[in-house]
């Protein structure tokens, strides 16, 4: 099976050694996404609503790279980071 790197400017440049996504076959895996803006390479300030919404946009945009959109999506895993904030 062949594989091919895929990277696209609608979504933040990968921040280490891998890729934005990966094409095998006629599957397309995604790499974790943090809530990057592409146009700047900032993190999204903001609650974890706009936060969550940007790297929506970041998926979105490396699915319509390659011609998919998020109806073609099958599994998704969502992993938080919740910070704890003690007020003495």
């Amino acid at each position: 099976m062949k594989k091919k790197v895929v990277q696209t400017e609608k979504a933040p440049k990968a921040i280490g050694p891998y890729s934005q996504a990966i094409q095998a076959g006629d599957f397309l895996f995604l790499s974790g996404q943090v809530p990057l803006d592409p146009k700047t390479g900032e993190l999204v300030k903001g609650d974890i609503g706009q936060q969550a919404k940007q790297v929506l946009e970041n998926i979105k945009g490396v699915l319509e790279s390659q011609k998919l959109g998020m109806e073609d999506v099958v599994k998704v895993t969502v992993f938080l980071k919740i910070s704890r904030i003690s007020i003495k």
